[in-house]
């Protein structure tokens, strides 16, 4: 069964949200396998956001990520990569249209209140990263 990542990010969790975000994906049938309300480290996040360390926006996104804990989560279902990134909206907040996490829920493109894994490669890592990894079954 696929999985995937979602972390309700220091935005959410600071507005009392973490509840809310996981109604939206348990209305959508997908299941809570795995989470853990836990802070990230520097390595975590240099890990995490490889693709966005020569960006000036890092370091802004870097101390934001670890200004609170965060929600991590791993959910399973059919095709559940696809359909959480549809739920959660575009990454803009501005952007999402009402209905979805973002949209309902966000500010703007940082205040975007959650993180999801783009693809399953990248679900699998972003586990790996954040989860031990333990026999199914």
């Amino acid at each position: 069964m696929e999985q995937t990542v979602v972390l309700v990010k220091p935005d959410a969790v600071k507005k009392q949200v973490i509840g809310k975000i996981i109604t939206y994906l348990e209305n959508a049938h997908f299941h809570l396998v795995a989470g853990k309300f836990t802070r990230l480290t520097d390595e975590i996040i240099d890990r995490w956001y490889k693709h966005h360390q020569d960006k000036p926006f890092f370091p802004e996104l870097k101390k934001f990520m670890m200004e609170t804990p965060v929600m991590a989560m791993i959910w399973e279902g059919e095709g559940v990569v696809a359909k959480v990134r549809e739920i959660c909206g575009p990454t803009d907040s501005l952007k999402a249209p009402k209905g979805t996490i973002r949209g309902d829920l966000g500010t703007d493109i940082q205040y975007n209140v959650v993180h999801a894994s783009e693809d399953e490669e990248n679900a699998k890592r972003e586990i790996g990263l954040l989860f031990e990894l333990t026999p199914q079954g």
